[in-house]
């Protein structure tokens, strides 16, 4: 924790007591009236499940998908978690076939269904090699192919078109945070790169600080915890009551090693993870840290 930061030295008793109150309500919810669709905010809001998904980024052959069966084993044998990869696109058929049994997604895709776009590849493309799930908006696109808010959530309309989950990633650079508008920063591409209507059942959010994505470096918890709080609260302003069930997942240097304290802060919803990702021994305790907690 920052030291100078005088409530940092109690934020582990806050956080334990978040956890238990919220351990708590899940045990005593209970039919409100007015029916389940009236209430379905609340009720999503107490029943997120944790999503461990992988991406491999331009790393894999076909002769890594043999890390694949060990991931496939530790999530049926975690079914309480949803556990996905998101290798090169090359490799989504090869995955499908080869573990039917764990949810395949892609890295990207074009926001036009067909056309003249040499080397990109449609959300129908995709659905048919077999994705489930599609990365839009990765830091590393926005930067290295100049994609903006108005880009990403086209690609996450596009998804949402022919039936895939869009993982719509936000996230600051390491300038932004050092001066202070780490947040400011975040909730404009949550409030640019968001669908309007965008729902639940195929919407989730990535926060992914830059500068931690890959350099092992990694925010405090409490920092984590304010900018989930604060992309929950954008989304709730952008969607209404349905952000309540959108997951929002911590995308920076999630590892074995700290994947339990980083899914234990309220409004992580899961781990968006890299490298560790490409490996069964890395990305299987990964799985069991959220199956923990679920």
């Amino acid at each position: 924790m920052r030291k100078e930061d005088p409530i940092s030295p109690c934020f582990t008793d806050v956080l334990a007591l978040l956890q238990a109150l919220s351990r708590d309500w899940q045990m005593k919810m209970v039919p409100l009236s007015g029916g389940a669709d009236t209430y379905k905010g609340k009720y999503r809001a107490m029943a997120r499940r944790k999503l461990i998904a992988g991406n491999w980024k331009m790393n894999g052959h076909l002769d890594s998908l043999r890390e694949l069966h060990g991931i496939e084993k530790a999530a049926k044998s975690h079914p309480q978690v949803d556990v996905a990869i998101c290798p090169p696109a090359t490799l989504i058929a090869a995955a499908v076939a080869r573990v039917p049994g764990l949810a395949i997604g892609a890295q990207d895709c074009h926001s036009a269904d067909k056309g003249a776009h040499t080397g990109c590849l449609s959300a129908p493309m995709l659905r048919e090699a077999g994705a489930h799930y599609v990365i839009v908006g990765h830091s590393e696109r926005r930067a290295d192919q100049g994609e903006t808010d108005e880009d990403v959530r086209a690609k996450a309309e596009a998804a949402h078109r022919h039936g895939l989950t869009a993982i719509v990633c936000v996230g600051e650079t390491e300038e932004e945070r050092d001066a202070g508008t780490a947040e400011a920063v975040v909730t404009a591409q949550i409030a640019g790169s968001v669908p309007a209507g965008a729902t639940a059942e195929w919407l989730i959010v990535a926060y992914e600080p830059v500068w931690a994505i890959g350099t092992g470096r990694v925010p405090t918890l409490d920092d984590v915890l304010a900018m989930h709080t604060a992309i929950r609260a954008k989304l709730v302003e952008s969607i209404g009551d349905e952000a309540e069930g959108v997951r929002i997942l911590y995308g920076g240097s999630m590892n074995g090693s700290n994947a339990a304290e980083l899914l234990a802060v309220p409004n992580v919803d899961g781990g968006l993870v890299g490298g560790a990702s490409l490996s069964t021994d890395k990305f299987v305790p990964i799985i069991e840290a959220g199956a923990t907690l679920a």
